[in-house]
């Protein structure tokens, strides 16, 4: 049961790293090459979809890991997975206390009723995104080291 819950977490962390890296380096890259407003309204969509998911995927990833590293407990790479459950926590505590709170602003935005630093915001939002992402592959690769 123990491995079944391992491989479990491993595979909900790792996809929500690629989700992230996805947005980083891929999607964000995308919207903001696109003409006229329509990355700013696609960041916008992408911010009121993906806000509404990710932060169910971060507590569910944090809870999982929680309940690997008391099931594993004095296990071989113990110690791994709790400094990959701490990993986590410093990913959901950024996101509450740096990207939400521009991600609630930016999701609103339209052409006509953004501020007029709403591309710095945005590069804000993305820098912490960056060491975000950091952070959570982080996590994965400590949890990828548990199991072998």
């Amino acid at each position: 049961m123990l491995n079944a819950l391992q491989v479990f977490t491993t595979v909900v962390v790792g996809v929500m790293v690629g989700v992230e890296f996805s947005v980083a380096f891929v999607i964000n890259r995308i919207l903001d090459a696109l003409p006229g407003d329509s990355g700013q309204l696609g960041r916008a969509h992408g911010g009121r979809m993906l806000g509404a998911v990710m932060p169910v995927w971060y507590i569910s990833s944090l809870v999982l890991v929680a309940v690997w590293a008391i099931a594993g407990w004095g296990d071989q790479g113990a110690g791994l997975v709790v400094t990959a459950g701490a990993l986590l926590i410093v990913s959901v505590l950024m996101s509450v206390l740096l990207l939400v709170p521009i991600n609630n602003r930016s999701k609103t935005w339209t052409p006509e009723n953004r501020p007029a630093d709403w591309k710095q915001q945005g590069d804000r939002w993305d820098r912490y995104h960056y060491v975000r992402v950091a952070v959570i592959i982080g996590a994965f690769a400590l949890l990828v080291a548990a199991l072998v």
